[in-house]
């Protein structure tokens, strides 16, 4: 497959020669979460057909950004991780999350996917280190069948899937309580309080989830679609 190239000596061009063609940053999103087999990635992308995919993974290889592994046992199977080179992107990758959630989210779109898995990735682009500074704790989220964890560590965060060794706290809720989240129609403290997640664990650690992941507020960018249906 022919690699376009903007052909400019910059620093952003050179980058989004690597990372701009479709799927590509995408891919790197899921990778940002933790290793993944061909078929996990098939399954988070739906709409990526298997020869893309394959060649996608390829130009990562390429150019040094992700790499083949064996996860360990008792998995024991070929899967795909990210490089230094390709872990760096996290902070490009959140920023782009960031700027989404105010921007570009609104409301669902008939036909578009949602999976929970990919609250791994937004637990970290709602992180307020100012309000973790001095906590040290582990919440666990049991959302539909996916179970991950966030490691709060002193104004720092590490988000995984799977369960804690030791949760602090724990949340149970299903997947629509997270995709109206992301949508910006609540967020887990109110579904705390109207009974839609229910939670255990240290009563403090779960009080602080409130300030300890806030969606940016939305706004209408001028002259969008969105904002035209606000105005009418």
């Amino acid at each position: 497959m022919d690699q376009r190239s903007y052909n400019q000596y910059c620093a952003t061009a050179r980058t989004l020669d690597i990372v701009g063609e479709r799927w590509t940053l995408l891919l790197i999103r899921e990778l940002l979460t933790g290793p993944k087999r061909f078929g996990d990635l098939q399954n988070s992308l739906r709409g990526l057909g298997t020869g893309l995919l394959s060649a996608r993974l390829k130009h990562l290889e390429r150019e040094g950004l992700a790499q083949k592994i064996t996860l360990p046992a008792p998995a024991r199977t070929p899967a795909y991780a990210l490089t230094e080179a390709g872990e760096e992107l996290e902070s490009a990758v959140l920023a782009l999350a960031q700027w989404g959630m105010k921007w570009a989210m609104g409301e669902r779109r008939e036909g578009e996917t949602f999976h929970t898995g990919w609250t791994v990735l937004g637990l970290r682009a709602y992180f307020v280190p100012e309000a973790a500074v001095g906590l040290r704790a582990t919440y666990e989220f049991r959302v539909g069948d996916e179970v991950f964890h966030a490691d709060v560590d002193d104004g720092t965060i590490a988000t995984l899937h799977g369960p804690a060794q030791r949760p602090d706290a724990v949340i149970e809720a299903d997947e629509d309580l997270f995709a109206d989240i992301a949508s910006g129609r609540t967020d887990l403290a109110a579904g705390l309080k109207d009974g839609r997640a229910v939670a255990s664990g240290d009563p403090d650690l779960l009080r602080r989830l409130e300030d300890l992941f806030v969606r940016p507020p939305a706004r209408d960018r001028p002259g969008s679609p969105a904002e035209a249906v606000r105005r009418s």
